[in-house]
């Protein structure tokens, strides 16, 4: 049988006879998709650490006609109900590119929402595997999304640690679930937390001094102007692209991503804690990009960036004492060669100025052990970690025969 591309399937009954109350429906409309987009204020409402997302980016990233991502992928998004109220919601992607490129049948489920409740979850997830089946899917793999540029992993250690923005942040609970479900381990993401030194290890400073000299005709770019970085967009992503390949769920920018990145974050983004490294052709061989932890003005703003939100955001940034890492980079021809050393020590320097205290590393895999050695040398430590699940979606034939005796209705939005 062909499956029409982006058509949803849902079970005419549910997985047991005690989930019959629970009714899962695809999103269809605008009303949908705003109960999917702000259930989740709902299910942290007394969650100290939960931060809204940015509520414009979320309007534009869940947009089969904004988000281009969704040129060359399936998407399911459901929303699950106890009698009218909305209990849970789930997103479902199989990536075509990614899954060709990586010769991979795997699907993925991503920003899954619910309160303590198994009955709720459990459908959930069996309808978006269940999809993923008759989609052709071997495997089923999540906490990720579209690629590894969006929140991806579930928090297993580190559950009262502030949480950054672009990752998740879920109760204990959600892992007890997926367990429960037949989930485990693909891979776990580390962040270390690293504390600003007065003043930069006098063998740090030697080590990148040495870089400086082994290298002619490099130069370290830095900015004071967020106009000065548009001409480095391109070729900052472009970096991306070359260096990111090995990256656990990684997919390259199109030249319409990498602009819309800039459009989204730049606002945002403080140039003086952007470095980028020329070569004597002036081509970009490496960068890193940092930024003021701005979780409190999101928090503050309530996901809003209109009236003040803006304003609340920036001023968080101005306030706050973590420096955030968001991406680096070095081209291959230039790895091994001491040029992490010349960025970090001005990175350092700048977030000294600054008045940052201390280095949020973001997500790193736990199998990066040339970053993790880097980041342990500079004394941090491991203080939060983010894990992605799998399941296998194949079945023993007499699993095949009872998924076979569920009728599965085709339900067409609209």
């Amino acid at each position: 049988m062909t499956i029409p591309k982006n058509t949803y399937f849902v079970a005419r009954t549910t997985i047991k006879t005690k989930l019959m109350n629970v009714v899962v429906k695809p999103v269809c409309s605008k009303g949908d998709l705003r109960k999917f987009i702000y259930l989740p204020a709902k299910v942290h409402k007394n969650h100290k650490n939960w931060i809204p997302p940015l509520y414009s980016d979320d309007w534009e990233f869940f947009s089969s006609k904004k988000n281009k991502s969704f040129d060359y992928s399936d998407v399911i998004m459901l929303l699950a109900y106890r009698g009218k109220k909305v209990a849970g919601r789930i997103m479902g992607i199989i990536n075509y590119k990614y899954n060709e490129l990586h010769r991979e049948k795997h699907a993925r489920f991503n920003y899954l929402e619910a309160w303590d409740d198994r009955e709720v979850i459990e459908v959930l997830i069996r309808q978006v595997e269940n999809w993923a089946r008759i989609k052709g899917m071997v495997k089923l793999v999540g906490p990720l999304a579209f690629s590894d540029k969006d929140p991806q992993g579930f928090l297993i250690e580190g559950f009262n640690e502030p949480v950054s923005i672009a990752t998740h942040c879920n109760f204990e609970y959600l892992i007890e679930h997926l367990e429960a479900l037949g989930f485990r381990k693909d891979i776990d993401l580390v962040v270390y937390k690293i504390r600003i030194p007065e003043t930069t290890p006098e063998l740090y400073s030697k080590v990148a001094e040495r870089a400086r000299r082994n290298n002619p005709g490099i130069e370290l770019r830095e900015f004071t102007r967020r106009s000065d970085l548009k001409p480095w967009i391109r070729p900052i992503f472009t970096l991306i692209n070359k260096t990111f390949t090995e990256i656990y769920g990684f997919m390259p920018f199109t030249l319409e991503e990498m602009d819309d990145f800039a459009n989204r974050y730049l606002l945002i983004m403080d140039p003086r804690l952007i470095k980028v490294v020329l070569n004597e052709r002036k081509e970009a061989i490496a960068f890193v990009i940092g930024m003021p932890d701005i979780s409190k003005g999101i928090k503050q703003s309530r996901g809003y960036i209109l009236p003040i939100g803006i304003l609340q955001i920036l001023l968080a940034g101005r306030r706050s004492k973590q420096l955030n890492l968001l991406l680096g980079a070095i081209h291959p021809d230039y790895q091994n060669r001491g040029i992490d050393t010349i960025m970090g020590s001005a990175m350092l320097d700048s977030a000294r100025k600054q008045g940052l205290q201390h280095i949020d590393s973001h997500l790193e895999m736990e199998s990066n052990t040339k970053v993790r050695a880097e980041m342990e040398y500079m004394g941090g430590k491991v203080y939060k970690t983010y894990r992605v699940f799998s399941k296998s979606l194949k079945m023993s034939p007499r699993q095949a025969s009872a998924e076979a005796d569920k009728q599965l209705a085709e339900i067409e939005c609209g």
